[in-house]
């Protein structure tokens, strides 16, 4: 199991099961799994998702029109974990939801 720190400094856990999750509904993401923890540690933005959890996104690298969403869960201030990871190339997608941080330029 690998952690990341969100930029709340709260621990986000990536386990064995969330990531067999992850790569079995979105396989092209399966060479991305440091971009995954990248993102929840140095994201570009965060959105509120629905139901209290937050998605970190960051531009794929490498690439001009993609981007790494990772859903995650802040349970407490010392724990939290990985719901789901996927690439999206849909900017519309995302622009619907509220913006809780965004990186200084």
């Amino acid at each position: 199991m690998d952690k990341a720190t969100s930029i709340n400094g709260v621990p986000i856990r990536l386990n064995a099961e969330r990531w067999m999750h992850i790569i079995v509904g979105h396989p092209e993401i399966e060479n991305y799994y440091g971009a995954i923890l990248q993102t929840i540690e140095w994201p570009e933005t965060i959105y509120a998702g629905n139901r209290g959890e937050l998605l970190a996104v960051c531009s794929l690298p490498g690439s001009n029109d993609k981007k790494v969403v990772v859903v995650y869960k802040e349970v407490s201030v010392d724990d939290g974990f990985v719901i789901t990871a996927y690439l999206s190339n849909k900017p519309g997608e995302l622009q619907k939801r509220t913006i809780l941080w965004q990186r200084p330029n």
